[in-house]
């Protein structure tokens, strides 16, 4: 993002010269700051989750969201602050997802954003979602290489970025339909579990066994392009075959044989893409990234093949805002700057910052 996409808007002219940075994260329904400092030391990283506010729906409620939003993200980044030590007058920057995400939770988090960079004078940067997942893989480790493939699988989000030792991102493939996360939910969803789907899922997989009940793989090993629907159909021609004791007495193996056929591809596919971007390194992240069987399946690829492999804490692989200021300290590093007419940008198609390689 630079100054010339934003024409027409106004940039604050306010100098970066490095230091503390807080980052907000509101796209979806977890309501989240953190403090990372001066050497980029994550300082705090407060996360306020919603489970207990959409769980009765069985998914999230974007209007419920955007109010529990509102209710917590001063709270929240007062929490971060103290967590951290410092006062607001310590801030050096501030940065916000600007999307993907849902519209209104992510104009909460824009709001309170811009007008904290305002009142304290501070520079603001808006950082993709997606951006923030990428840059949790150095989180923990920051000498992991950065010429590297990275695959985001995060909710709504299953893509495959060419990494490049400048820090550019390159778009290799997404999803054609349902993202890994959609299709982990939407499978909790059938086969009776709680709100969220994918850790429920996961938590009955391994009870049961993975190759009893198959699935189809979407495994056109042209393409490294990822297509879920197919899969959620078959779960549920199955299911419809079943009355309740045999659903029953086969629920751990379906789900075990269901999660197989997800992450098996999803690994594969992250492989492959290594292999033909000629590069030694691959990171996975985002909210599937927690999952315990693809983590398994990974760390054993990876070690097979000699791939530097980079799985973020499971607390830095679900919604927070460690990543966000991660991210946010490179592009304001970078000399990018939010406007004060920003709005929300809900489709990733709509981040400049995420450029595709053709």
């Amino acid at each position: 993002m630079n100054h010339a996409e934003m024409s027409g808007s106004q940039i604050r002219d306010v100098r970066w010269t490095g230091g503390v940075v807080l980052g907000i994260e509101t796209s979806c329904d977890e309501t989240a700051a953190a403090v990372l400092g001066r050497g980029g030391a994550i300082l705090s990283n407060m996360v306020s989750s919603q489970h207990g506010v959409h769980a009765r729906f069985g998914g999230v409620v974007p209007e419920l969201a955007s109010r529990a939003h509102v209710q917590k993200i001063e709270q929240i980044a007062a929490l971060a602050m103290d967590e951290a030590k410092l006062t607001w007058q310590d801030l050096a920057g501030v940065a916000v997802t600007e999307g993907p995400g849902l519209a209104g939770a992510l104009i909460v988090g824009l709001n309170y954003a811009k007008a904290l960079a305002f009142a304290l004078n501070i520079p603001i940067v808006g950082v993709s979602h997606l951006e923030g997942h990428i840059a949790s893989a150095w989180l923990e480790d920051p000498s992991f290489p950065r010429s590297c493939v990275v695959l985001v699988v995060s909710g709504g989000h299953t893509h495959l970025y060419h990494m490049t030792q400048d820090g550019g991102a390159g778009l290799l493939a997404c999803t054609r339909d349902d993202a890994a996360g959609e299709a982990f939910d939407k499978g909790a969803q059938m086969l009776g579990l709680g709100f969220p789907g994918g850790p429920a899922l996961d938590h009955l997989a391994q009870a049961g066994d993975p190759n009893r009940i198959r699935f189809p793989r979407s495994m056109r090993k042209s393409s490294l392009e990822f297509s879920f629907s197919g899969l959620k159909t078959s779960l549920l021609y199955r299911l419809q075959g079943m009355d309740e004791s045999q659903l029953a007495a086969a629920r751990a193996d379906l789900a075990a044989g269901y999660q197989e056929a997800i992450v098996s591809v999803l690994a594969e596919k992250a492989f492959t893409a290594v292999r033909r971007c000629g590069v030694t390194a691959l990171a996975v992240v985002g909210g599937v990234s927690a999952n315990s069987r693809l983590r398994f399946l990974l760390k054993e690829r990876a070690q097979r093949d000699g791939v530097s492999l980079s799985i973020p804490p499971l607390r830095y692989c679900t919604d927070n805002a460690a990543m966000i200021a991660a991210a946010g300290r490179q592009a304001l590093s970078a000399g990018r700057r939010l406007s004060d007419e920003a709005e929300a940008r809900v489709a990733v198609e709509s981040m400049p910052s995420l450029q595709v390689i053709g």
